[in-house]
């Protein structure tokens, strides 16, 4: 409910998945190792285990297999994670953001829909897409009140939980700086039910990491407004219709597609590449008077 108000459909197309590779084995070729699927629900696209299949068969500049991972909110992965594993998906990332069911309800607007997540999120972990995350986004008043629970939930299932501090990229626009559960307050607030203690991670890596004092179970934290990584993000996205995102916050998109379709060589397309990322914003402005919303809600995205 939070990201989408129910009201708009899907505004932008799909690619056929050959054009998708293409892109993949061009980004691969200028370095980028990890790739990520995500949507809307990239589990609703027909032939998503067939291309996931293709992708793994790409090499990156080095000829190492590209690490592939996924991003689903659950609902058709416990009959698909046996499968997409065998076609070459290293890892996958759950959005839920309750552990509650009647939370669960009321955030997703699928009245049962929590036994079909959990039974996805277990059968990931018996498929061994590790480790398995699950990402929440927490809002004040909202589902903050799940935060302990989370921490048990990523002991007792062996999970990774990430909690994302809520960003100014809904549907509806209501974001304020009030509604934000900041990584402070995450951590001041877990310590009541167990300490946790902050191990490293990777430069570039969005999230900070914890584990509990006893070693048992991690949380991470991804905290754009309190504690922005502007400076080190390594992250670039291509959207569903082929357009080039340098920033979530990004106020213009690089039209890659449309350079493809005009029959663009691949060398044509990776000097394409290169000035988009050249020109990578230094940093968001969220909370600021001079904060722009961005071009796309995250729905029209992918996170």
């Amino acid at each position: 409910m939070y990201c989408r108000t129910g009201n708009e459909g899907a505004i932008y197309g799909d690619l056929p998945f050959p054009e998708y590779l293409r892109i993949v084995q061009i980004f691969a070729s200028a370095g980028i190792k990890k790739v990520r699927i995500t949507g809307g629900e990239p589990l609703l696209r027909k032939g998503i285990i067939e291309f996931v299949r293709e992708l793994s068969q790409l090499r990156s500049f080095d000829l190492q297999p590209l690490d592939i991972a996924m991003t689903t909110n659950g609902h058709f992965l416990a009959e698909m994670a046996r499968p997409l594993k065998d076609a070459g998906l290293r890892r996958v990332t759950v959005s839920m953001d309750a552990v509650d069911p009647e939370v669960f309800a009321q955030i997703t607007r699928v009245p049962t829909g929590f036994a079909h997540v959990l039974a996805g999120i277990r059968s990931a972990r018996r498929a061994g897409l590790d480790p398995v995350k699950i990402n929440c986004v927490l809002m004040r008043g909202f589902n903050d009140g799940q935060i302990i629970p989370f921490g048990k939930f990523a002991r007792e299932e062996g999970v990774t939980i990430r909690f994302i501090e809520f960003m100014p990229l809904e549907e509806g626009r209501v974001w304020s700086r009030d509604i934000v559960v900041s990584l402070d307050e995450i951590l001041q607030r877990m310590a009541s039910y167990h300490r946790l203690v902050e191990v490293s991670h990777e430069h570039s890596e969005t999230a900070r990491r914890y584990i509990f004092e006893d070693g048992i179970g991690e949380i991470g934290i991804i905290a754009p407004v309190s504690h922005p990584f502007c400076g080190h993000c390594s992250r670039v996205r291509v959207t569903s219709d082929g357009k080039i995102r340098t920033c979530l916050f990004s106020v213009w998109d690089h039209d890659l597609h449309g350079l493809l379709r005009r029959g663009a060589s691949d060398g044509e397309l990776m000097e394409f590449i290169r000035g988009a990322v050249s020109r990578k914003e230094e940093r968001h402005h969220i909370g600021e008077p001079s904060f722009v919303p961005p071009s796309r809600t995250m729905v029209h995205i992918g996170g």
